[in-house]
């Protein structure tokens, strides 16, 4: 697990080592074991690694054998033994161990094509010497970034955007459509990015650059159809093997390694398959609160006490949030509101004090239809079908008279759920997360702006135009196949994989989610609907298959995102940090209406709503703007 940042510079033209060595310090924090560099002629290369496998060759940039491609790459690939074995046979020499090599050599063999053969997480380039071109690709299911810019100084990339910004050359203009789906989306949606300067290489695409320019080609797709026939025995026993062998060869490393453990079904899943894959005890590492609604540690703990690990806990309390969120923001290095990244950053750093790659539970919600919305939306779109005076005015005048007071996880909050019916009925079913997960519906979002900057804000599609989209295009036959591939396009890269990719990596931490294997992924969407959801619950098969490895108390528990007390904070302890961040923000200077701003303060600190996460959000694109002189 690494940095990467690179300079192609316009021909006749030569990339400068201290810029490009200016990029690579930026990104440093992702990998803390050395620095590489490679500049010939129009190409800059640089590289920060976390050592993991092949310590001792494993160095990048790494070259093919007469030099005339040369490689940066972030991640892991598991089955390059495999590749390795397949490219000698067909001529070609490794002088390393590393995966790296395998994927030079493949690119050497396949051509573009080398992208859809690799298994595992990454975002690499490859810079052709002799055809004087720029290959990039990033896999299946976005795991690991690739943010880049195409101008006059040539095609600038890096992983993250603060390695761009090291470049006097890339304006820190703001993208104010960008930050405008950021408010209902909580997260800046692939290729967009909150500089508009800047692009993200959306997950499953490569590209290309020379001189007719920039190309982008997709090359993956999840395929829902056709369904498998097997009975759910079998379809539970292949589960099994094929999550134990993705666990499994995710194991491989030559540095110690642990396991997040929330609680939950998922984590819990994998910490099972890894204490019966492991000699040693796992190192299990939990994050918990004093407000007990929202902590899961004593489901953690029966787990950690059922496989005998060396179980680690940190307890996240409000004071850590100012500083904290600051640091977040920084990383993410874009307005990122998924609160929790807060405890993801604290388990990270935890962790690091012990072992340098940790396993997760990231993706089963996913592959297996783990959200409560998922059974909701035919619910939802029951509702939606009443007549407007219903669904639009009574109801949601009388729901608005309900106290909400924000100190339990949304999943468990039913008076929360009732208030969103007037916004489920308004947006489309095919955007199932806007419907129930946004923070700012798009009205809202919309009301927030002054009027001179709202015009850029509101240009171009919404944030539910945007998943409709990816709706539509799903090769799924299902409205549930349809909505799982929206949230594997969407939801999961721009949100959930940003948290783990980043706030491990601030720490030099490698995060490695085996339910996100992309041939788990390819096979579980095959599965039925029943398979997945049965009634009103999820992960229907999941749970089958791992049964008798879970505690009780964790097998018939609900879902329950990794939230924190959010709402409750801001309206006591932290109620004055955030009224004083907001009101007297470049935002409120700049783009917000600050009557707007002091509403919604005014409504969380009564008690009528719960705004915590939309308070949460400003905060968050407010620090941004601070961080990154971005205004």
């Amino acid at each position: 697990m690494c940095g990467i940042a690179g300079i192609i510079a316009p021909a006749g033209q030569s990339p400068d080592r201290l810029i490009l060595e200016s990029m690579a310090s930026a990104i440093g924090h992702r990998g803390p074991d050395g620095h590489g560099f490679h500049l010939r002629e129009r190409a800059g290369l640089a590289h920060c690694r976390l050592a993991i496998i092949d310590l001792a060759t494993g160095d990048q940039p790494m070259s093919n054998e007469d030099g005339s491609l040369w490689i940066v790459f972030n991640g892991e690939i598991y089955n390059h033994l495999d590749l390795r074995r397949e490219l000698e046979a067909k001529g070609h020499v490794f002088v390393t161990k590393s995966d790296t090599e395998s994927i030079i050599h493949a690119y050497e063999e396949y051509g573009p094509d080398c992208a859809r053969r690799l298994r595992g997480m990454f975002g690499f380039a490859i810079w052709d010497e002799r055809r004087q071109i720029l290959f990039a690709a990033r896999d299946k299911l976005g795991k690991k970034p690739f943010f880049y810019a195409a101008g006059q100084d040539g095609f600038l990339f890096a992983s993250e955007p603060g390695g761009l910004l090291a470049h006097p050359g890339v304006s820190r203009e703001p993208d104010l459509h960008a930050l405008n789906l950021y408010l209902t989306l909580q997260y800046v949606p692939d290729p967009l990015c909150a500089f508009r300067a800047v692009s993200k290489l959306p997950p499953a695409h490569h590209l290309t650059w020379d001189v007719s320019g920039l190309r982008l080609t997709r090359y993956w797709r999840p395929e829902f159809e056709p369904k498998w026939t097997q009975s759910e025995e079998l379809l539970a026993e292949e589960l099994r093997e094929r999550l134990t062998e993705a666990t499994r060869i995710r194991l491989m490393s030559e540095v110690p390694l642990g396991a997040h453990l929330s609680g939950g079904i998922d984590s819990s899943i994998i910490t099972a398959i890894m204490a019966g894959l492991c000699a040693e005890p796992v190192k299990t590492f939990s994050i918990g609160f004093k407000e007990q609604a929202f902590s899961e540690l004593p489901k953690a703990r029966a787990v950690a006490r059922r496989y005998g690990t060396e179980h680690h806990e940190f307890q996240l309390e409000y004071g850590h949030v100012p500083d904290t969120l600051e640091e977040v923001v920084a990383h993410v290095g874009e307005p990122f509101a998924d609160p929790s990244a807060l405890p993801s950053w604290f388990l990270a750093r935890m962790t690091r004090e012990h072992v340098t790659v940790a396993l997760n539970g990231d993706g089963g919600d996913e592959l297996f239809a783990g959200y409560q919305r998922y059974w909701l939306d035919p619910l939802a779109n029951i509702y939606a079908s009443l007549p407007a005076a219903l669904t639009q005015r009574l109801l949601p005048a009388l729901l608005d008279r309900l106290p909400q007071r924000g100190d339990k996880p949304i999943e468990a909050d039913w008076v929360a759920g009732l208030k969103r019916l007037a916004q489920v009925a308004r947006i489309s079913p095919k955007a199932s997360i806007v419907r129930w997960g946004s923070y700012f519906a798009p009205w809202e979002a919309a009301a927030l702006w002054r009027d001179e900057p709202r015009g850029q804000a509101l240009a171009g599609d919404g944030a539910e135009a945007l998943l409709a989209g990816y709706f539509d295009e799903a090769r799924a036959a299902s409205f549930l196949d349809r909505t799982l591939a929206v949230d594997m396009a969407a939801y999961l890269p721009g949100d959930l994989l940003v948290k783990a990719d980043r706030m491990c990596m601030a720490h030099g931490l490698e995060g490695r989610s085996p339910l996100l294997d992309a041939d788990l992924a390819d096979w579980a969407a095959r599965l039925p609907g029943n398979m997945k959801m049965r009634g009103r619950t999820g992960k229907h098969l999941l749970r089958r298959a791992f049964a008798d490895v879970l505690p009780p108390e964790v097998l018939a528990g609900g879902k329950r995102g990794f939230g924190i007390p959010v709402g409750k904070w801001l309206r006591e302890d932290l109620s004055g940090w955030c009224r004083e961040l907001l009101l007297g923000g470049v935002a409120a200077r700049r783009w917000f209406r600050p009557e707007e701003l002091a509403r919604v303060l005014e409504e969380h600190a009564g008690g009528r709503a719960d705004h915590g996460k939309r308070l949460w959000a400003l905060a968050a694109l407010e620090l941004w703007l601070r961080r990154f002189g971005a205004a």
